[in-house]
């Protein structure tokens, strides 16, 4: 792995952002405000090649990995314009899917996932169990006379369901030979009976809803379990490394806007006869800002390489890290922004004081902080669980 971006991801950096600009932050917000997904930028991004470009050639992408729809959405988020269901439904669904899929899977889900006219979401968070994987209480079950599923269960924080064709739901089926419960992945289509959902009323402004899901009993063909019976922690986590890249791709994304959006205030804006840049208490706390993001971004590329190297253990601590120290970068870069700009950065003209509840997602979602410092204490130290 070189540390300096090749060519290839130079040109893709730089053809993204121009794409961002054309559309930039106040695309996204007339898009929040009217309560609209981005159907413009989401269909431009697809024609290009840029939401499928991490998924396989033979089936529609482009070929790439993680690392390539990384810097996608991270040029988007830097442009003001970043497109969250990025995070699910290429990179979770769309990896888990290419891994584990079977053929009629893949030829499916993968090329209309690529094109961007279908798009999947992903539930794993329930009421109960949080963080927590091991204690998901979504069950499935066979039923014996037809060899169907049946999944009861519930899910809350699921993206963008109200336009997903389908989500991806993690439950977890009992292991005839143990008897204890096992991780499951199944697609479920949107329409499908007994599954229903309620949006969440959030504080958070966000083009893509947030939705509790319920599923009562909701009936599913046997070509509906994704990969293997006995493979669902490893599809599981094959999911969740890409999850947490992509998290730290947004969360890079939105502090270089927020920190271009200072940079540029502090060059223009006078007092006492010089820019407000040039004095240390404004500067230097913007370069600390511009250190962090960056340092946070090698860490994100060095988990995409892993991670398309399919060294999953090694991405799982990379992704990790990467996460928490871009969200870290993040909140800080979106406070010093505002600060620098101050009155003014709390006003609706320049877009920043939204970015202030944005940013602490990318401390909460997909996983905290803290249970990012649980993994690195135990997985990485060695130390003993707190619990």
């Amino acid at each position: 792995m070189s540390v300096i971006e090749s060519e290839e991801h130079q040109a893709l950096r730089a053809a993204v952002a121009a794409l961002g600009a054309k559309y930039g932050r106040d695309y996204l917000t007339n898009a929040v405000s009217s309560g609209r997904h981005p159907a413009e930028l989401w269909s431009e991004a697809a024609k290009l090649g840029y939401l499928g470009v991490n998924l396989p050639e033979e089936y529609g992408g482009g070929g790439g990995g993680i690392a390539e729809l990384s810097i996608v959405l991270e040029e988007l988020g830097a442009a003001g314009c970043p497109l969250l269901m990025m995070v699910v439904s290429p990179a979770i669904c769309g990896t888990v899917i290419a891994r584990f899929g079977t053929e009629e899977q893949k030829r499916a889900w993968l090329p209309a996932l690529a094109d961007g006219t279908r798009t999947m979401a992903f539930g794993i968070t329930e009421p109960d169990a949080g963080s927590n994987a091991h204690r998901i209480t979504t069950t499935a079950r066979r039923d014996p006379d037809t060899g169907d599923w049946l999944l009861t269960g519930r899910k809350v924080f699921v993206s963008g369901v109200d336009t997903a064709d389908a989500t991806l739901i993690v439950g977890r089926m009992e292991d005839a030979r143990t008897g204890s419960l096992k991780p499951c992945l199944f697609i479920v289509p949107r329409d499908a009976e007994g599954f229903q959902r309620r949006a969440i009323d959030m504080e958070l402004n966000a083009s893509e809803k947030q939705f509790e899901l319920v599923l009562d009993d909701v009936r599913l063909p046997a070509g509906a379990l994704v990969g293997d019976e006995d493979a669902g922690l490893l599809q599981l986590f094959a999911g969740l490394n890409p999850e947490r890249i992509m998290g730290a791709a947004f969360a890079i994304g939105m502090g270089r806007y927020a920190l271009a959006r200072a940079v540029e205030y502090a060059r223009e804006r006078t007092v006492w006869k010089v820019p407000i840049g040039a004095h240390q208490a404004i500067a230097h706390p913007l370069a600390q800002a511009h250190i962090e993001l960056e340092l946070a971004r090698l860490m994100m590329q060095k988990a995409a390489h892993l991670c398309d190297a399919g060294d999953d253990i090694g991405a799982g601590e990379a992704a990790n890290m990467a996460k928490y120290a871009a969200g870290e970068a993040c909140v800080k870069a979106v406070d010093q922004a505002v600060h620098t700009l101050g009155g003014n950065g709390l006003t609706r003209e320049y877009g920043l004081a939204s970015l202030i509840t944005a940013a602490r997602v990318s401390r909460i979602a997909p996983v905290s902080r803290e249970m990012i410092l649980n993994y690195v204490s135990h997985q990485t130290l060695g130390l003993p669980k707190s619990y």
